[in-house]
């Protein structure tokens, strides 16, 4: 009889180690969690310009932080780092440069970039249009889409001098708009704008 017992333990042990091993597996997938949302975007894509303002925030190190004005030449000035490239990267960009700059100085520094005012990104209308002044770009924005934002040409016009005044590396442009060739289809006369420029609509 004894021999019967140990052989019918011998045979259930097996049996319950094999029970509970198919159990384990199923209790894994519970413990995945979820991921987490995906930051904004604006901040990743947004190109920082000449006059745009930034915050720039360095961990435990009020003296390093404050708000800056991105100068003409797009540069900024910080203490320990001196003048630093900033026009023509994004914020996360620029707070990564800023790092590596600072590690000589600080151990495992913890940067942000913050744009609170954007100012790069704007042209001017001035002349014989329904509305003067500053206009923000939109991504691509042409002559006759600033233009056309501005409310149109007044009466009295004078469309076939139209002209783009535009600065570059320091030299100042006027380039001669053909409006009437544009307004018929001709895209290559249907200038894209950059930011700074100015339409004056004699």
């Amino acid at each position: 009889m004894k021999l019967e017992r140990l052989l019918i333990i011998a045979l259930l042990v097996p049996s319950i180690f094999c029970v509970g091993q198919d159990k384990e597996p199923a209790a894994k997938p519970a413990q995945v969690t979820a991921p987490s949302p995906a930051a904004g975007t604006a901040t990743e894509t947004y190109v920082i310009g000449a006059s745009d303002t930034l915050t720039v925030t360095v961990w435990k190190e009020p003296t390093l932080s404050g708000s800056l004005l991105v100068r003409p030449d797009g540069m900024i000035s910080l203490p320990l780092l001196g003048d630093i490239q900033a026009s023509g990267m994004t914020p996360l960009q620029l707070a990564d440069a800023i790092e590596v700059k600072l590690k000589k100085f600080i151990q495992d520094p913890k940067v942000s970039v913050v744009l609170t005012q954007i100012h790069s990104k704007i042209i001017y209308l001035l002349g014989e249009v329904g509305k003067k002044g500053p206009v923000e770009m939109t991504p691509g924005m042409t002559l006759l889409e600033a233009i056309s934002s501005a409310g149109g040409l007044t009466d009295f016009a004078n469309s076939k001098k139209i002209y783009i005044l535009r600065t570059e590396a320091g030299t100042h442009q006027k380039i001669a708009v053909h409006y009437k060739e544009a307004l018929k289809g001709d895209t290559t006369l249907n200038l894209v704008l950059e930011p700074g420029d100015t339409i004056v609509v004699p």
